[in-house]
C-alpha cells in the first residue's frame, strides 16, 4: 500500500512539475531564514533539586537546535527538560545534537554512528552525544527528508540505524528513543498552498514510515499533536515560537512512557 502511494504522489508531482518546481526555486529565495537558538546545546534544568539528574538527548533537525526562538531555554529541549525536572523532582541534565537543515541518514553518520559516540565528546556546540545511558532520548526528524526527497526506503533504515547505534554504543535501551512524529507540512503558512499540500502528503508518508521503525526496533512514536495556531509559529512561518516548543515539550512529557533509571515510581 505504501509503495502504491508514494508512486501516486510522485506521479502527482511530475504531472504538476510545471508549477511546482518554479514555486519550489521562489519559495527557497523568499524564505525568512532564522538561525538557532543562542546559547549552549546541554544545561541542567532544576540544578538546585536533589537526587542524581535524569539524562535528556534531543537528537534531529532545526527544531532540535531551536530555530524560531531567541535561546535553548526556550525551545524544545530546554522546556522539556524544565517539564521533566518539575515532574520528577529531581535535575534533568539536557544535550541537543543536530543540525539546521540534516536528514536522518546524515544524522546517524554525524552523531551517533558507532565511530561518532565511541569519541565521547562532552556537551558542546556541533557535538557527538555524551556517553550514556540516557533517561530519555527525543529524535525530532522529516522535514528535511520531505523537502529533499529522501525514499522512504532510506528514511526507514536510518531511523532504525539511530536506534540501533543508541542500544549498541550509547547503552541505551531502545524504549528510552522516543520518535516524535513528522510535522504536517500542509500547515507551513511560509509554503504556497499547492507546494505545502503536496509536501504534507510526503510528509505523511514519512510519518507512517517512522510509526513502522519504532515498532520494528521497540521505539517509542508520538505523533505531533498541535493546532498550528499563528501564535505557536514562528515569524518565519516554518517553526514553532516558544509557545509551540512549550506545547511540544508538554504533550511529549503527557505521551511518553518514561520511568527514570533507579526510580521505584
Amino acid at each position: 500500500m505504501s509503495a502504491a502511494l508514494a508512486s501516486a504522489w510522485w506521479l502527482l508531482v511530475l504531472a504538476l512539475s510545471p508549477v511546482v518546481l518554479p514555486m519550489a526555486v521562489l519559495t527557497r529565495r523568499k524564505a525568512l531564514r532564522l538561525m538557532p537558538a543562542a546559547g549552549e546545546q546541554a544545561g541542567v534544568a532544576g540544578a538546585a533539586l536533589a537526587g542524581e539528574p535524569l539524562r535528556l538527548l534531543v537528537l534531529g533537525e532545526s527544531t532540535a537546535v531551536g530555530v524560531g526562538v531567541s535561546c535553548m531555554q526556550l525551545a524544545l529541549a530546554g522546556q522539556l527538560a524544565g517539564a521533566m525536572s518539575q515532574r520528577f523532582s529531581r535535575p534533568v541534565a539536557w544535550q541537543v545534537c543536530g543540525e539546521n537543515g540534516i536528514t536522518a541518514a546524515k544524522l546517524h553518520q554525524r552523531y551517533v554512528s558507532q565511530r561518532m559516540l565511541s569519541q565521547g565528546a562532552l556537551p558542546q556546540r556541533v557535538t557527538t552525544p555524551a556517553a550514556g545511558p540516557h533517561d530519555l532520548v527525543v529524535v525530532l526528524l522529516g522535514v528535511n527528508d520531505t523537502t529533499h526527497l529522501s525514499s522512504l526506503k532510506r528514511w526507514q533504515a536510518s531511523l532504525q540505524q539511530i536506534v540501533h547505534s543508541l542500544q549498541h554504543h550509547a547503552q541505551t535501551t531502545a524504549d528510552r528513543v522516543v520518535f516524535s512524529g513528522v510535522p504536517p507540512l500542509q500547515h507551513f503558512t511560509a509554503l504556497p498552498w499547492l507546494f505545502r499540500r503536496l509536501l504534507g502528503l510526503r510528509a505523511a508518508m514519512l510519518d507512517r514510515a517512522m510509526r513502522e521503525a519504532a515498532t520494528a526496533t521497540g521505539a517509542q512514536y508520538l505523533a505531533l499533536d498541535m493546532d498550528f495556531a499563528a501564535h505557536l509559529m514562528a515569524v518565519d512561518g516554518y517553526h514553532p515560537s516558544a509557545a509551540g516548543y512549550r506545547l511540544w515539550a508538554d504533550n511529549l512529557l503527557l505521551g511518553i512512557r518514561l520511568q527514570p533509571q533507579g526510580s521505584q515510581a
